[in-house]
């Protein structure tokens, strides 16, 4: 990746997560951390990993977030300077999870 696309990601993770924590109504919306931001190489689009507070809602707040995200790319409009805003998909971050359960793993092996 060029550092030019590196600075726009991370600017789009901390913009949006302010976005969300201050900025939308949606009480669904409120517990949810960006992890990661993979745009394409022609800043078009942009897939924004999330994880969720609350795993039970994970479902409600993934449906929230996507229909919301119109909302969210115009205000991201308003704060990062880029010709093109990008696309906005919200994607559930399992990688969380998948680090839990290979630390169980190792975990239990020390205990054998």
């Amino acid at each position: 990746m060029s550092v030019k696309i590196d600075r726009i990601s991370s600017n789009i993770i901390k913009e949006i997560s302010y976005i969300l924590a201050y900025e939308v109504k949606d009480s669904d919306i409120k517990f949810v951390t960006v992890t990661d931001c993979k745009l394409s190489s022609d800043l078009s689009y942009a897939k924004i990993y999330v994880t969720v507070l609350d795993d039970t809602k994970r479902e409600s707040t993934m449906k929230a977030l996507n229909e919301a995200s119109g909302f969210i790319r115009k205000e991201l409009a308003d704060r990062i300077e880029v010709r093109h805003t990008p696309e906005l998909e919200f994607i559930y971050d399992e990688s969380i999870e998948y680090g839990k359960k290979i630390e169980d793993i190792i975990e239990k092996i020390h205990e054998e």
